[in-house]
């Protein structure tokens, strides 16, 4: 039965004299592999990353989400986990990890993990374990174990799809060499789903937990949220009679894991967070997440979904903000990160609409892209909430589309037979400096992924000596951000503006403008310009820009 309002808002989050950090925080997404390496393999890693804080802390900040640097066949760029309580050896060490959160504290930045507890690898210790011990056995409970359908169960068990292609089952060689039972994995064969019925999964969890809360970790990005209880019987999806609440994902058991897991959080000293990737579009379900005894905040996708225009942009802000306001829960803004085309390729495109499958080729006018992506992150930074900028967003780093087929890594590429061509457009390494790749990412002659010759102009030290620069736009924000009292919780008031523009007001004294249109418009009198995208000239504000405003107090 559905709680009422009333509980389930519960103890709402208090509008306090006191504001967590992460209400407001913006996040530096780092993954891990591509952001710099240190020890000249070609592989972004630990020491690199700790070389780097100083352009981090420099940046503006609050921040830190570390990618999965755990133990990993790397199968899936590390969300395939074979041991959740060490590093993997070709990013550094578990001392190195501890040095990093110290290091990183020292700077006045916050660390948050991945933590992903939908599945494993299937080299982790358990599963491994569970295979050989054969049907049956208490090993196998702790995943999704099932016969097959059919004559010689040569059927997968249901009808479920894996998120990287293919059926969501894998049959089983027995020990004795005979075809054996199939496992359940919602993403590749070689991620087991973790049955999250069995009590030893939720102590494990509760374990890992505690030992990086006791290694100083700020929090945790809980990967796929939304999926890890399912339906004990396992229906088929054909024939499903809620197609927005299939038997696979959100199911009502999970909340009960999240508010184990805020009990362990809030038991550790200091403000720390959980942040969900939760893909609930129903607005009351996905509130349920973000109940007072539950998590903190959880990614907005609706906003990081939705095309360039007014209509479109406003509508999510506003539904975001409604929401949110349900359980007293920040909203988050975000416009790229590791599992999506870079904002500044898609903001280039006819249709600007962020699609689950990447079709490389597409006409592109990068030019265009670049200057919707200065709007976007000063309207992003405008929003009451908190903010995430996915390394090389700050640089106006775009979709690398031209990887060649053999260097291609994500297992999407194999899982759908090549239609998808995967994530690793989005994950190609840094430049810092250089003319020439790898523009200092390694000192090695290549990166992991080929970082293209274009990228000359946006390496770090390039734009570090142009005021005018994307990264120079990025520190410039950021830092003023911080300094404007109205941007911490004030609500967002919507003035009068032209059909193809958004302008709002935050408290009192400051409004952000964003002229969508192909015509210049002219900017609100009575105002001055604290930031903007791009040049202006005579009061007037260019085709896809925007601008921070200080209003007068001679405002009518």
């Amino acid at each position: 039965m559905r709680r009422s309002l009333e509980e389930r808002t519960g103890a709402v989050r208090a509008a306090a004299d006191h504001r967590p950090w992460w209400r407001s925080a913006v996040f530096y997404q780092v993954y891990i592999r591509s952001f710099a390496d240190g020890d000249g393999d070609g592989l972004g890693d630990l020491r690199g990353l700790r070389n780097r804080l100083g352009y981090l802390r420099d940046l503006g900040v609050d921040a830190l989400w570390i990618n999965p640097w755990y133990v990993s066949p790397m199968i899936d760029g590390g969300y395939d986990i074979a041991d959740y309580r060490d590093i993997d050896p070709s990013l550094g060490t578990l001392p190195e990890a501890e040095a990093f959160i110290g290091e990183a504290h020292a700077a006045g930045l916050r660390v948050i993990i991945d933590v992903v507890p939908n599945h494993c690898s299937s080299a982790h210790p358990w599963f491994t374990a569970a295979l050989a011990a054969g049907p049956g056995s208490p090993e196998r409970e702790r995943f999704w174990f099932r016969p097959g359908r059919g004559p010689g169960g040569a059927e997968p068990p249901n009808d479920w799809r894996a998120t990287f292609g293919g059926p969501a089952w894998t049959r089983t060689t027995e020990p004795d060499g005979t075809p054996g039972e199939w496992y359940l994995h919602l993403f590749d064969p070689s991620q087991p789903d973790w049955n999250w019925n069995h009590p030893d999964v939720r102590a494990e969890f509760e374990s890992i937990l505690r030992f990086w809360l006791d290694r100083g970790v700020d929090g945790f990005r809980i990967d796929v949220a939304d999926l890890l209880v399912k339906n004990p019987d396992l229906p088929d999806l054909s024939g499903w009679p809620d197609p927005a609440r299939p038997p696979d994902r959100d199911q009502p058991g999970v909340h009960e894991i999240y508010r184990s897991w805020r009990a362990i959080l809030d038991s550790y000293p200091g403000e720390r967070l959980f942040v969900g990737e939760v893909w609930v579009a129903d607005p009351d379900r996905f509130t349920d997440y973000l109940r007072a005894d539950e998590l903190h905040t959880a990614f907005n996708f609706n906003f990081l979904r939705c095309g360039w225009g007014p209509a479109e942009m406003r509508s999510v802000i506003d539904s975001t903000l409604s929401t949110h306001s349900l359980v007293g829960a920040p909203p988050t803004w975000v416009l790229s990160n590791h599992d999506v085309i870079r904002h500044v390729t898609r903001y280039g495109r006819d249709d600007t609409r962020y699609g689950e499958q990447r079709l490389l080729g597409l006409p592109v006018d990068l030019e265009l892209g670049t200057r919707r992506a200065r709007a976007a992150i000063l309207l992003l930074c405008a929003l009451p909430g908190g903010v995430y900028v996915y390394q090389g967003d700050e640089l106006g780093l775009w979709e690398v589309e031209d990887i060649p087929l053999a260097l291609r890594q994500d297992p999407t590429l194999r899982g759908t037979s090549g239609a998808d061509p995967g994530r690793d457009g989005s994950r190609v390494p840094l430049p810092w400096e250089g003319s020439v790749p790898p523009f200092g990412f390694s000192d090695s002659t290549a990166s992991w992924l080929p970082q293209p010759a274009e990228w000359r102009s946006l390496t770090v030290a390039e734009q570090n000596a142009d005021p005018r620069s994307h990264l120079s736009l990025y520190r410039s924000l950021l830092k003023l951000r911080r300094t404007l009292p109205e941007l911490s919780e004030s609500p967002v008031e919507w003035l009068t503006a032209p059909q193809d523009a958004l302008v709002f007001a935050r408290g009192t004294g400051f409004a952000c403008a964003v002229n969508f249109s192909s015509e210049p418009m002219a900017l609100p009198a009575h105002t001055t310009v604290l930031i903007a995208s791009g040049p202006l000239a005579g009061g007037m504000l260019p085709a896809d820009t925007a601008v921070w405003l200080r209003t007068s107090d001679t405002d009518p």
